[in-house]
């Protein structure tokens, strides 16, 4: 994976509260409903030690009035070589990810893409889906249409989940902008309701959504290098087979199955939320594959074994 240099790195499309404090752990170490939450939180992960992964379907919380200031980020990154820094180069993540979706989504769903801001935060954030700490990971907030993640996630995925790859970054981005546009689709409204009407089913549901969101993001990686900034700079200028592997080795490290292996328990597949280190990959291949998120309809009868 190689990014273009001369890419111009757009920070208008990032809040930065990494400075601002944020607000308290309402969502880390809860469960799938936990009390006094409130909000919608769909994440990359689920059973991380510190910390829980999953989807809550509460209610808007009214909160995440905190905004950052991007000054020391947008100087930084309009160094040289800035892509070679760990924050600016997520920016160029973002920024490609949204210029995929730009094109793709009317393309595909006829629907017009909204762009979502991803918020970097240190330690803990104040969001519409409630307070969240650092061990909640990388989440999306419908209430907001905001994607949030403190980078020191990067070293959990590492160093304690075994997925060092460079392309697990942009993976992770790409899975959180693979539910904004499922909300703004209508698809995790969609699933919400079903999860209301039939309770016993709202695991299943979950790992469809999930997986359609891993699908989502094998879609971008296959569009990646044709993804351009502001002035038509290509943003990627390769996307090598190692980085689609090293996709998919993330993929398995973060399967329902392999976490609860991971954590000490036994694997119990009434529990899985987000799919299993199989299914996971199997959809981030194919979105892959095809290229075309069409082809990502994991709720379509059959489409998940």
């Amino acid at each position: 994976m190689e990014l273009n240099e001369n890419a111009r790195i757009d920070t208008s499309q990032i809040d930065d509260r990494r400075s601002s404090g944020g607000g308290g752990g309402g969502i880390g170490g809860l469960p799938i409903g936990g009390g006094g939450l409130t909000g919608i939180i769909v994440t990359v992960l689920i059973a991380v030690v510190g910390g829980f992964f999953g989807i809550n379907t509460l209610t808007d919380s009214g909160g995440g009035a905190q905004t950052g200031d991007n000054t020391s980020l947008t100087q930084k990154c309009a160094q040289e070589n800035a892509e070679e820094q760990l924050d600016c180069r997520n920016v160029l993540y973002v920024n490609s990810i949204q210029d995929y979706w730009v094109d793709a989504l009317p393309a595909s769903f006829g629907e017009q893409y909204k762009p979502a801001k991803t918020v970097l935060f240190a330690n803990a954030v104040s969001t519409k889906c409630g307070n969240a700490d650092s061990g909640v990971g990388p989440f999306y907030c419908p209430a907001d249409d905001q994607v949030y993640i403190d980078l020191s996630f990067y070293d959990v995925l590492a160093k304690q989940l075994g997925a060092p790859g460079e392309f697990a970054q942009p993976y992770v981005l790409a899975h959180e902008y693979g539910h904004h546009v499922q909300d703004l689709l209508g698809t995790e409204g969609a699933m919400r309701r079903e999860q209301e009407r039939n309770p016993t089913g709202a695991n299943e549901q979950s790992v469809k959504l999930e997986l359609q969101a891993d699908c989502y993001a094998g879609a971008w990686a296959k569009n990646a290098t044709g993804t351009d900034d502001a002035s038509g700079q290509k943003i990627f200028t390769s996307i090598t087979q190692q980085d689609i592997q090293e996709g998919l080795d993330t993929a398995a490290k973060i399967g329902d199955d392999a976490l609860q292996q991971k954590s000490g328990g036994s694997v119990n597949p009434a529990e899985f939320t987000h799919g299993t280190s199989a299914q996971r990959q199997e959809w981030f291949q194919r979105g892959f594959d095809t290229g075309d998120p069409k082809s990502c309809d994991t709720f379509a009868a059959g489409a998940v074994s």
